[in-house]
């Protein structure tokens, strides 16, 4: 364990740390017109780090121990259909619906 005062203030350092960060994009760039090419460049940040946080997820679920599950991987192309075809509320309720029903027939 660490002492208090350590604990303390490596939480100060990281809210500082964290404020920097986040103060470089809002405070310096929140009221400028950004450039065009940056614009589109920055449309694909969601487009490339929700697969890259929901990938391990179904590929390599931890409720399994770390091996694929049937169930997820069709529960996820349930969403992904869903998704393409309805948006993306449909496709939480057809990959959520997918999972359990799947889930409550094979137990």
């Amino acid at each position: 364990m660490i002492s208090d005062s350590a604990f303390w203030t490596l939480t100060a350092l990281l809210a500082i740390g964290t404020f920097l960060i986040r103060f470089s994009f809002l405070g310096i760039l929140g009221g400028r017109q950004l450039p065009d090419w940056l614009l589109l460049h920055l449309k694909y940040v969601a487009v490339a780090v929700f697969p890259a946080l929901v990938t391990p997820l179904v590929i390599w679920p931890e409720a399994t121990g770390g091996s694929p599950d049937p169930i997820r991987l069709i529960a996820a192309i349930a969403a992904l259909l869903a998704g393409l075809r309805f948006g993306v509320i449909w496709a939480i309720i057809a990959g959520m619906g997918t999972l359990y029903a799947l889930q409550f027939l094979t137990s």
